[in-house]
């Protein structure tokens, strides 16, 4: 009886081991399972948000600017020829504005509805560097709305626009120009020229106070710098196959715009705030096939500054990034500073980066003064031969332009890289600053491989840090306590 008694009892114990042990597997199956279906989800979402992207069309009607009195010697201003052929194109209901082989001399393009500015193979628009070519407009400097200067081309509340072809723009911003205006020497700026820092404090404490948009006014006698292409309040765009090179401040920038694609583009432009592309308040935008060379971030997601960024209160979201080439810059593909109304789903795939004047590949960058919430960034398939500073750096204390300290603390969270190698991970794999009452939530690296980085962490409030079949300098990491 005793014998039977604790035979039962073993039995008993392996059976609920067993289940134990079933259960267990059951769990991690599950888990797993559904680790897979977040996975094919987030990239499914994607792809939907690509198809809604709907190509732009234009009527086979061309108008060649030299029908309208343009010139390509190289000294004549072409800005009322060009204007010229734009009105009529687009008052006969649409069409291609043919730039041919030459080179264009003329001051601020405005495109209307229905036009594709296309340049000939062999084709160059340089821009005049005269101020005085730039009328007032509604724009914005550096994440804040004014009336400025106009974007060399800029298009405002028009659908259906297009740059296309093989050509160039070239903005000739150098250190004799625009350049120097940022007030550092090594952009050309010298004791007793003018520079924009006052200008920049003055637009700023404007919008704190709640000055209006159009009393904001800049323009001629000020030293806010012009950005190159902005497509303002405008719907359906297409930026394809050109170059760009000199720019005098942030090079593409679609603002409050919706179904944006720039496919093929290449960004050669190294001066001050030299952004590549920045899309700010702006949905669904594609950025592929291009190549960026830059003074400053190659691609910086955007969403108003401060008070600004509030007042306005349109997230920048359904941001893709694919088959791109990142060179020169501070971050391959950025979100920030100026975030303050918030980014959401930002996809990132097959790009490779490298340069050693590349400071980080994946840039999150914000502060107590910006607040809002950037959430759901998802990077995969990425080649990145060598970075100065961090693989990721998510800095919720980016400091720039003096205090920037405030009250409204921002949040960030769900950070994902997946198949990723790093041949130079510079200082850092990951560097991640957040608040004590604000962490940064949900990082997720899997199948990353980072080689010859100096410290693989810098956390400081980090929430939920996974590491999934994670290198980093020969070893896996497998877990990491913050």
């Amino acid at each position: 009886m005793k014998h039977f008694k604790i035979f039962s009892f073993t039995n008993k114990t392996n059976v609920i081991i067993r289940l134990a042990l079933a259960m267990v597997l059951f769990i991690s199956t599950a888990a797993k399972s559904q680790e897979i279906q977040d996975t094919k989800d987030v990239w499914n979402k994607m792809e939907s948000i690509i198809k809604n992207v709907k190509p732009v069309t234009f009527r086979n009607k061309t108008y060649n600017i030299l029908q309208y009195g343009a010139k390509s010697n190289g000294t004549f201003n072409n800005t009322e020829a060009i204007k010229k052929a734009i009105k009529v194109c687009s008052k006969n209901g649409g069409g291609i504005v043919l730039i041919p082989k030459g080179k264009f001399l003329s001051g601020a393009i405005h495109l209307e509805n229905n036009v594709n500015l296309h340049l000939q193979e062999g084709a160059e628009i340089f821009f005049s560097t005269n101020p005085k070519d730039y009328p007032l407009v509604h724009t914005t400097f550096e994440g804040t709305e004014c009336m400025n200067y106009s974007p060399l081309i800029y298009a405002y509340q028009k659908t259906n626009v297009a740059i296309t072809g093989k050509g160039t723009i070239n903005g000739q911003a150098n250190n004799d120009n625009w350049w120097s205006w940022c007030g550092k020497d090594t952009y050309g700026w010298k004791d007793g020229m003018p520079k924009q820092q006052k200008d920049i404090e003055n637009l700023m404490n404007m919008a704190e106070n709640g000055i209006e948009v159009p009393e904001r006014i800049f323009g001629e006698n000020h030293y806010l710098r012009p950005n190159f292409v902005e497509f303002f309040e405008c719907t359906n765009v297409l930026v394809k196959d050109i170059k760009i090179i000199n720019a005098p401040f942030w090079i593409l920038h679609p603002m409050k715009a919706t179904n944006v694609t720039i496919d093929g583009v290449a960004i050669n432009s190294h001066g001050p705030n030299n952004d590549g592309c920045d899309p700010e308040y702006s949905k669904n935008v594609i950025i592929k096939n291009c190549s960026f060379n830059t003074g400053d971030d190659c691609i910086a997601i955007k969403a108003g500054r401060d008070a600004d960024g509030r007042r306005v209160g349109i997230k920048s979201e359904n941001i893709i990034v694919q088959n791109c080439k990142m060179y020169d810059g501070h971050g391959g593909v950025t979100i920030g500073s100026e975030m303050s109304a918030g980014v959401s789903n930002v996809y990132v795939e097959n790009c490779i980066m490298s340069s050693p004047n590349l400071d980080v590949a994946i840039r999150l960058k914000t502060n107590s003064k910006r607040g809002g919430l950037i959430e759901n960034f998802y990077v995969r398939n990425i080649e990145i031969g060598e970075v100065k500073e961090a693989v990721l750096k998510v800095d919720m204390f980016y400091n720039v332009h003096g205090n920037q300290e405030g009250k409204f603390i921002p949040r960030i969270e769900n950070i994902s890289l997946e198949n990723v190698k790093v041949k130079y991970g510079g200082k850092f794999s990951i560097l991640a600053t957040g608040y004590k009452g604000s962490p940064i939530k949900n990082i997720t690296f899997k199948n990353v491989i980072i080689e010859k980085v100096d410290t693989p962490f810098s956390i400081e409030n980090v929430e939920n840090l996974k590491l999934i079949n994670t290198y980093i300098n020969g070893k896996i990491i497998e877990n990491y306590e913050n």
